[in-house]
C-alpha cells in the first residue's frame, strides 16, 4: 500500500465490530482473527510526533508516540495506529522520559497479547528517544501506568477513579506537513494512598477535516478499549465512573 491507499484503508470503517478479521483496528482483533482460523501477518513502523494541543483554555505541544501496525489477514491487507503515550516537557502531561517508559510497557504489553494469539511480530522493536532523555534528564517520579492502580487494587488497597473523555483537537507535524487530528483521550483521576494521581490515554483519533464521517465510528473503537479497561476495574473492584465517547453503554 502507499501512503494514500493507507488513509483510504484506515477511513473505511465498518460499523460492525464483530467482523474483526475483515476490519481490524485493536490488537485483540487480530488475536481474534487468528483465534477464527485466519492467516495473520503483523509488522510495526514507529513514528514520534510533536504534535500542537488545544486542549480547553491551554495550548501547547507534546510529543505522540504512534506505533503503525500492518500486516495481512489471509489474503487482506490491514493498517491500524495507535497512540502509547504522550510526552512533554511541563506539567500538562507526562515528562517525555516518563512517557518513553510508559509507552514501553504498553507496546510491550501488545506484543505479548500477539505472542500468545500464535501471531508472530517482524520486529519486536521498542520506542527510543535517546537525544531526548538527555535533553530532558533530570529526577522524576516513577512512570506509573493504569495497569499499576489494577494490580494495586487487585492486591487489596481501595482505588478510586474518576473518568473524564475528551475530543482533543490537535496538529500533528511530520516533516514540513501538519496534520489536523482530533485525538480521543481520557483523563483519569486516580485516588489511592490518601493522594490523587492524574493518567491520560488516548483511545481513538481520526483526521479532524473527516470528522462528519470518522468521528462516530472511532467513537465506538475507543469505547470497545475502554470497555475492556473498565472489565479490568470491575475485576479488581475499583469503584470508577463508566463514562464513554458515545451513547451510554
Amino acid at each position: 500500500m502507499d501512503k494514500a491507499e493507507q488513509r483510504g484503508f484506515n477511513h473505511n470503517l465498518s460499523q460492525d465490530f464483530k467482523m474483526p478479521a475483515k476490519n481490524p483496528f485493536r490488537i485483540v482483533d487480530l488475536a481474534a482473527a487468528k483465534e477464527q482460523g485466519s492467516n495473520v501477518t503483523c509488522r510495526t513502523s514507529f513514528e514520534v510526533v510533536p504534535v500542537d494541543f488545544h486542549h480547553r483554555d491551554n495550548a501547547y505541544q507534546a510529543h505522540v508516540f504512534l506505533c503503525e501496525f500492518s500486516g495481512r489477514i489471509d489474503d487482506r491487507e490491514y493498517l491500524f495506529r495507535k497512540c502509547y503515550a504522550r510526552g512533554c516537557s511541563h506539567n500538562l502531561c507526562p515528562h517525555v522520559s516518563q512517557a518513553v517508559m510508559i509507552a514501553n510497557r504498553y507496546l510491550q504489553r501488545d506484543y505479548r497479547l500477539l505472542r500468545e494469539a500464535g501471531i508472530d511480530v517482524d520486529d519486536e522493536r521498542l520506542f527510543t528517544l535517546e537525544d531526548m532523555l538527555a535533553k530532558f534528564d533530570e529526577s522524576f517520579d516513577p512512570a506509573m501506568t493504569i495497569d499499576d492502580y489494577i494490580n494495586m487494587a487487585g492486591e487489596g488497597v481501595s482505588v478510586a477513579i474518576s473518568v473524564e473523555p475528551e475530543f482533543v483537537p490537535a496538529v500533528e507535524h511530520f516533516a514540513n506537513v501538519k496534520n489536523a487530528q482530533t485525538f480521543l483521550n481520557v483523563h483519569f483521576t486516580i485516588s489511592c494512598l490518601g493522594q490523587d494521581h492524574n493518567v491520560d490515554r488516548c483511545f481513538a483519533c481520526y483526521a479532524t477535516e473527516q470528522e462528519e464521517e470518522l468521528k462516530t465510528p472511532m467513537a465506538r473503537v475507543a469505547d470497545a478499549r475502554l470497555k475492556e479497561l473498565y472489565k479490568r476495574f470491575d475485576d479488581a473492584s475499583i469503584d470508577y465512573d463508566r463514562m464513554f465517547f458515545s451513547t451510554p453503554h
